[in-house]
Parts: structure tokens; sequence; C-alpha cells
């Protein structure tokens, strides 16, 4: 399954526009802080749509929100959100599902969508730079293109408290599609998030400055359960068919897999992220 395209800036804007047209049965005229967005003023942002997303991106980074519609069954669930957005002033509206349905392009909204202003990508040198400072670890994703695997990884990295992600595939720069970010239930907003056009050229700057590199591949002979991950370490993961490309391969200080019955051939790429992530940071867990 192909991620979506980026929705184009119409649909960002529609989730005030739909919002006030009046049809829901009761509506809150509030809205998120940050500068209040005036009456024809630009109405570019990132569509977010799921409550645990959503409320995240409240709680991480809320002056970046611009426009809020939830429905009347998610309202407990956004209160927080609302009761926020009265004292500050903006955009805030009850509609009904089937508008966010139209909204989100999905039945998959949670009844919640928020538009905020586009996130910050780190560059592969910050990347770097809080790698070697912190002697921590991230994941990279070789071309990994179905928006489900992305958000379970995403959500797996965070869970596991990993400090970055950076995502790798060719231009346009990779981005992250909506439901990649639903997927990951908030986790996004807890990772350094960069990404690349060129990952093997990306991996060798990071190797330059000092950060481990670890591929993964079920062909492997060396055992992922168990190794001794160094610090820092930044895990690569491939293509869904294809795993790592030869480039990348060949940028890898070490490359691992995880041993199976051979039952079948290999594991979903998230479910395989699961497993390394928390061998990756074991030591950090146990007080190692």
């Amino acid at each position: 399954m192909k991620p979506r395209p980026p929705r184009p800036a119409p649909r960002d804007a529609a989730v005030s526009q739909r919002a006030s047209s009046g049809r829901s049965s009761s509506s809150t005229s509030t809205a998120p802080s940050g500068p209040r967005v005036e009456p024809g003023a630009p109405r570019e942002g990132e569509l977010t749509y799921g409550v645990r997303a959503g409320l995240a991106i409240f709680e991480r980074r809320r002056a970046d929100l611009l426009r809020v519609a939830f429905s009347p069954l998610a309202r407990r669930h956004v209160e927080p959100l609302i009761q926020w957005a009265k004292r500050h002033g903006g955009e805030c509206r009850e509609t009904s599902d089937r508008e966010l349905e139209q909204l989100a392009g999905t039945t998959h909204h949670e009844g919640l969508c928020v538009v905020a202003r586009p996130r910050r990508w780190a560059s592969p040198g910050e990347l770097a730079e809080t790698l070697v400072r912190d002697r921590g670890v991230a994941v990279a994703l070789d071309r990994v293109r179905n928006p489900y695997n992305v958000g379970a990884i995403l959500r797996s990295a965070a869970f596991f408290g990993v400090e970055a992600a950076l995502l790798g595939a060719p231009a346009p720069h990779p981005g992250l599609a909506p439901d990649a970010v639903r997927v990951a239930e908030g986790g996004i907003e807890h990772l350094l998030m960069s990404r690349t056009t060129d990952l093997a050229d990306t991996l060798v700057r990071l190797r330059d400055r000092g950060v481990r590199i670890v591929g993964a591949d079920g062909a492997s002979r060396t055992g992922a359960l168990g190794y001794p991950f160094a610090r820092p370490t930044l895990l690569v993961l491939g293509n869904e068919r294809e795993g790592l490309g030869e480039r990348v391969r060949a940028c890898c200080d070490a490359i691992v897999a995880i041993p199976g019955s051979g039952a079948v051939e290999s594991l979903n790429v998230a479910v395989a992220a699961g497993v390394l992530v928390a061998e990756l940071v074991r030591g950090r867990l146990v007080g190692a």
C-alpha cells in the first residue's frame, strides 16, 4: 500500500470553513493559541487526525495549533484542548462525523481533526549532534512506504525512548502521511524527526561524526538478540519488499537478524522494528 500523497492546502483550510458552516448540532467558537488566525489570512498547515495524534500536538507544540474540529462523541477526550482554546481565542469547532470524514478523507478520523503549522524537520547535522551528545539511539527507514508500517515503527520507537527517527527516500523529501501520524498515536511528537533524499550519503556523514550504523536483514548470520549495540547507534530498516538498498547496506558497520523458526521467511517490518528497538535500548531499560 503506497502512502497517501500530501493533501493540498484547500483541504487544510476546510477544517475551519466547513466546521463553521452551521450544519453541526452545536458549536464552540474557540481555538488554540499562537497568533489568532484572522479572516483572509493564509491557511497553510498540516492536517492531523486521530485523538491521540491531535492531543500530542496540543501537549508538545500547542503554539503551532491553528484550527480544530471535533465530534460530539470525542468532546470528552479533547476537553482540555477546548478549555485551553477558550482562554486564547481562535478557531475550534464541534461538527459532525460526516464533515470530519470529508475533512480527513477517511473514516478513521476518530472524531478529531487538527491543523497545525508544518512540523520542523531536523537536519542530518542536528541529528548527529543530538545522538553524539546524548549517546543516543535512532531508527532510520530506507524507503519504507506503507504509512501503517511507518506509524507503527515510530510508535514503538517513542514507546522505548528512542531519541530520533530518520526517513530516507528519493526526492521529493519524504514526508509523513496523515495515516502514519494517526497510527503513531502521538509518538512522532516525542521524536526528533529528520529526513533525507540520499540516505546512504547521510549515513556516511553520521558515521564520520561517530554514530554506529546497524542495518537489519533477515539473512544475516549475526543475531540481533543480545547483540552489544554501542552508543550512539542508528538502526536502519529496509523497504518492505526489497530490504536495504545496496548503497545503504554498504554504509552499515554491522547487519543483524532476528532468529526465527523458519516457518515463514520474515517478519513484517513494523513487527521486526519493535523487536529490534527493544534490543537496541535493552541496556538502558535494565539500567546497564
